[in-house]
């Protein structure tokens, strides 16, 4: 896995996240303090889990060799009771007959992301001398 970076460009919220060659933009909606120059960090965890649960599904589907055209999922989140509240609604795409989608529903839960989300989580946080650019390292 690639290492991300994660840059503030000096204004109150705007991230710049760097993944090998590609470039991401986060901020903060301007109701929310931002510049609404790129989307929230609850925003891209919704997408981490969207994107992996499609790509899982897929994976799956084509080595079953089942008809699954594409897949779409639509995701919310918000803080209930201390908790955070993930809604996924997904569409499956294709001629799969009703015990393919069952199935295929039961696989979103074992995506990667899902499993992350859903197990132990250990976050090792560490300071580092100040670095004129520590995109870098």
């Amino acid at each position: 896995m690639r290492d991300v970076r994660v840059t503030s460009d000096g204004t109150k919220f705007g991230q710049d996240i760097t993944i090998g060659t590609h470039r991401l933009r986060a901020d903060e909606d301007a109701d929310q303090g931002g510049g609404g120059t790129g989307v929230g960090p609850h925003e891209l965890l919704l997408g981490a889990l969207g994107a992996c649960t499609s790509m899982t599904l897929r994976l799956y589907a084509e080595r079953k060799g089942w008809p699954l055209a594409s897949v779409h999922v639509a995701l919310t989140g918000e803080a209930v009771d201390g908790k955070y509240a993930i809604t996924r609604a997904i569409t499956m795409v294709g001629d799969l007959d009703a015990e393919q989608r069952q199935r295929l529903l039961e696989i979103a839960d074992k995506c990667p992301v899902h499993r992350t989300l859903t197990g132990e989580v250990v976050i090792q946080t560490t300071a580092v001398p100040d670095e004129p650019d520590i995109t870098k390292r």
